[in-house]
């Protein structure tokens, strides 16, 4: 893709969003099925329903942009989730594992929070306010999602260092 204008350069941040939402979608129930403590796999089973929400989304963006959701690959959240599936690899306590799978999901939730500021700003000096609130409310879940991660990683964090 040529990008000539900041709008070219916010559908190629969509595209790689997009793609990032989707590798959440196939990594999510790995870490459901991994995880112990019963908030941690509840708070992971509500994320995948909100992500489902985010394509949803982001499809209604694309078509509100007359363009396509294809072409690319996001290969920075591709990383982190390979880094996540490392990770699940590991014999570990059960508390140590859960606390290692929220640091895992903060990783997902800080590179999410990054891509959808920037587009919902371009979008805003694009005078794109229809995407811009769409962008915006995704932006309010995942650091909701973010917040909550850090509520059970107070919890879980002090059983994994009491595994030891």
């Amino acid at each position: 893709m040529e990008m000539q204008s900041l709008q070219d350069l916010m559908i190629d941040e969509l595209r790689d969003l997009y793609s990032a939402e989707n590798q959440i979608l196939k990594a999510l129930p790995k870490m459901i099925k991994k995880a112990t403590a019963p908030e941690l796999k509840q708070g992971f089973e509500k994320h995948l329903r909100e992500t489902e929400g985010h394509v949803e989304r982001l499809d209604k963006i694309f078509q509100q942009l007359d363009a396509s959701h294809r072409g690319k690959k996001c290969k920075g959240m591709e990383g982190i989730i390979e880094d996540g599936k490392e990770l699940m690899e590991e014999d570990a306590d059960p508390e140590v594992m859960d606390a290692g799978l929220i640091g895992a999901a903060q990783h997902v939730e800080h590179y999410e929070m990054a891509g959808y500021g920037c587009v919902r700003t371009y979008s805003e000096l694009l005078g794109l306010s229809d995407v811009a609130k769409l962008l915006q409310k995704t932006l309010d879940e995942e650091k909701a999602t973010d917040q909550k991660l850090t509520e059970l990683s107070r919890q879980i964090n002090v059983k994994a260092e009491k595994a030891a």
